[in-house]
């Protein structure tokens, strides 16, 4: 399975940063597009540059209802696509969706594809669903912001196999200590302690940004 950051607050030469975080899942011949970034524009000049068409997307999914999430799913959204949304999204955007995709709602852990969970709908405030995907080594956590805790959304994982990596958004995680039984880390976009963790676990970071790509 292959990861390809596709939008974060860093890039690489040749690609467009942004605040927002958007990341693809490539296993075998499919495709699933993890969350969008803010802007459709910036979105789409990183996919073209990477030689990805949003017709190849088989599969949406979104961590939650904030702008620097789905703020490009316009420039996604194509007939046949499936979008896998938490329950608790608006009626408006669920709507929205509809009229161009087909809209799956997440409430419990679930499978999306072989090698792709959901964890479901996690947190109390905002309520934000995280990726699980199948590594030979366990399995690897993909988060959005991770306003649930990142503590929370790790534990909630374990369902699905020894927890070997994480990877997106941390938000405010301050529990570093908790990651040293990881094998990979890989904070991005709204993650306020990033060089800490770099620092601290030296070996096991990859350093983020719309362009990386990591083979698991």
């Amino acid at each position: 399975m292959k990861l390809r950051v596709v939008y974060d607050n860093e890039a690489k030469e040749g690609l467009k940063s942004d605040w927002g975080f958007s990341c693809l899942i490539e296993s075998e011949d499919r495709k699933l597009l993890f969350d969008t970034g803010a802007s459709g524009k910036i979105l789409a000049y990183n996919m073209q540059q990477l030689g990805l068409r949003k017709e190849d997307l088989e599969i949406i999914a979104l961590s939650h209802e904030h702008w620097d999430h789905v703020g490009g799913l316009d420039a996604v959204l194509h007939p046949g696509v499936a979008v896998y949304l938490p329950r608790s999204f608006s009626r408006r955007l669920k709507e929205e969706v509809a009229r161009e995709a087909d809209v799956f709602e997440v409430s419990e852990p679930r499978d999306i594809i072989p090698g792709v969970h959901t964890t479901g709908e996690l947190g109390g405030g905002i309520r934000e669903q995280s990726l699980v995907l199948d590594a030979e080594e366990g399995v690897v956590v993909l988060t959005g912001c991770a306003h649930p805790g990142l503590e929370n959304i790790l534990e909630a994982a374990t369902v699905f196999g020894e927890l070997y990596g994480v990877i997106g958004g941390f938000h405010g995680f301050d529990k570093l200590e908790s990651l040293q039984g990881l094998e990979l880390i890989i904070p991005c976009h709204c993650t306020v302690r990033k060089k800490e963790i770099l620092e601290m676990y030296p070996e096991k970071t990859v350093r983020c940004g719309a362009g990386v790509e990591i083979e698991i």
